[in-house]
């Protein structure tokens, strides 16, 4: 399996997430992002949604997400 989908939908999805207030908002937010950038690849959307989903949630904790107030 390549890596480069999956990449692509962590780095999507932790963009996408950084617009959004709670982790539950994020989450969403990354498992659509991560869910079209697998369809888009041609990967296993399932996949891709659930890795957006943890990168949404938890980008804010790796500090990748976080708004300057």
């Amino acid at each position: 399996m390549r890596k480069t989908p999956f990449l692509l939908s962590l780095i999507a999805a932790a963009t996408l997430a950084g617009c959004m207030q709670t982790d539950g908002e994020r989450a969403l937010a990354g498992a659509a992002a991560g869910a079209l950038v697998a369809d888009a690849t041609d990967e296993n959307m399932v996949a891709g949604a659930a890795i957006g989903a943890l990168a949404g949630t938890y980008c804010d904790d790796a500090g990748i997400c976080r708004r300057s107030y």
